[in-house]
């Protein structure tokens, strides 16, 4: 799926698209989906037979992505797809950002919800907009609808570590006399 989500641009205040996508996927698996005024996504997926009284999982990334690109490139963020490129196994965009953050949080969880393979609790999978610019989707998700008792985020900074825990994020502007 990273492939695929890569055709669609996905900058920061450029999530239209992509959302689209994402509510278009659901419905084509027969998965209840909402999207908001900001373009954020909550996809659920109903329990494997034997796990629906396990607690549900949330499954959390954001959609938009860092926009740069090389000196000399020339590439519209608004309009071109990202280019991929595989080298020794691993995957490289030419001249931009790859958009792996957090490119990786919708492809690993369309994955899991194309998947009729892997036994799973209930899902309900968030996906936000515009988190490179402050959370400014998170800050507006309706969490009335979300049941899940655990949530794992998939917008690590380090491959290969996980975080436990965490307090959460805010911006703030604090002026103290001097």
């Amino acid at each position: 799926y990273f492939e695929e989500i890569s055709k669609i641009p996905r900058g920061s205040g450029n999530e239209k698209a992509i959302s689209d996508y994402l509510v278009k996927f659901a419905r084509e698996h027969d998965l209840e989906v909402t999207q908001d005024e900001s373009f954020n996504v909550i996809i659920k997926k109903p329990a494997s037979l034997g796990f629906e009284n396990v607690p549900g999982v949330i499954i959390q990334g954001h959609m938009d992505m860092v926009c740069d690109k090389n000196k000399g490139v020339v590439h519209d963020f608004e309009r071109d797809p990202i280019k991929l490129q595989v080298k020794d196994g691993m995957i490289y965009a030419s001249g931009t950002t790859l958009g792996g953050d957090d490119g990786i949080a919708i492809a690993y969880a369309l994955a899991l919800l194309d998947s009729d393979d892997i036994p799973h609790p209930p899902l309900e999978v968030l996906l936000t907009t515009g988190e490179e610019v402050g959370l400014t989707g998170a800050a507006r998700v309706d969490l009335s609808s979300i049941k899940g008792k655990y949530l794992i985020n998939l917008d690590s900074e380090e491959e290969g570590r996980i975080l436990s825990g965490c307090a959460g994020g805010v911006r703030a502007k604090i002026y103290l006399p001097v």
